[in-house]
């Protein structure tokens, strides 16, 4: 099995858990790729036994890669898909941050994961991607993301007035600092911190959640995937913000946004004994309160 790893930097107290994943895939008898920014950095912060290729790029990961795994967190997993975009490549994350929905293989459990990988005790979870359309290439042909769209207001304090249009029909126009639509796997990010809904992953649905609106009445919305999203901005600055997960542009006010379901997905791997019911269990403590 030929795996490709990806990761950033981490602190010294991760290292050993860094570690115990190589060794692991060393015992797997796996043949490793490891990405070469990630593989410069391990190699003055833990001894490598086993000998390691690299890679650098998108067209290097279409070569019989049969595995991607993420070090780090759920934002190193969002950078990861920039690199395997429509090569189908299956990913799982291990989570070496804090709380991570994307990232859901514990620290301590990685022989055990490995062991599952090995034997293909796991199934392939697809999830959806957003896709964003302008009129210039701002994202340089990168132009999906597996978490949200986010439109914000820019050098300003004042609320931007965001117009919207659902398969060209007027929805609202929303004044408030910003509008957030975001996919399913989006759903427990940046929508959920600002009162959206967390949606299954297999949903087919986008949200659409105003971030700090001024009419209070103005809620989420949860609508097919199969729609087109069009938005316009107005504000008193010229400018205004536009993210795709982290990566993030400076857009004229005149630019016209499409918004909608990008043609491909990304393959996330569930082993038999992590799923997303569980994660949302874990990581958002429900079932704690003895009392019920």
């Amino acid at each position: 099995m030929k795996v490709a790893v990806y990761g950033k930097q981490f602190q010294p107290e991760v290292a050993p858990f860094v570690h115990e994943l190589f060794v692991e895939l060393e015992k797997a008898h796996m043949e490793v790729l490891v990405y070469e920014p990630f593989y410069n950095f391990l190699s003055q912060q833990i001894k490598l036994n086993l000998f390691l290729g690299t890679y650098n790029s998108y067209e290097e990961l279409k070569e019989n890669i049969d595995l991607f795994i993420s070090v780090g967190g759920d934002g190193t997993i969002l950078d990861a898909t920039t690199l395997i975009r429509d090569t189908k490549i299956p990913i799982i994350g291990v989570n070496t941050g804090r709380l991570g929905f994307l990232a859901d293989v514990a620290k301590d459990q990685i022989p055990k994961t490995i062991k599952q990988l090995t034997n293909k005790q796991y199934r392939i979870d697809q999830r959806t991607l957003i896709r964003l359309e302008t009129e210039q290439e701002i994202f340089e042909g990168l132009n999906f993301a597996l978490n949200e769209v986010v439109i914000s207001r820019k050098d300003t304090t004042s609320m931007i007035t965001i117009t919207t249009y659902i398969n060209d029909q007027y929805l609202n126009s929303y004044w408030a600092d910003g509008l957030i639509i975001s996919t399913p796997t989006g759903s427990t990010g940046y929508s959920l911190s600002c009162g959206g809904p967390i949606v299954m992953p297999a949903s087919e649905n986008f949200i659409i959640t105003p971030i700090a609106p001024h009419n209070l009445n103005v809620r989420p919305l949860v609508i097919s995937d199969k729609y087109e999203i069009k938005v316009k901005v107005e504000g008193r600055a010229n400018q205004f913000l536009v993210a795709l997960d982290s990566r993030i542009q400076t857009i004229d006010a005149s630019v016209t946004l499409i918004i909608k379901k990008e043609d491909f997905k990304i393959n996330m791997i569930e082993t038999n004994s992590q799923d997303f019911s569980s994660t949302l269990r874990n990581k958002l403590l429900w079932g704690l309160d003895k009392r019920n």
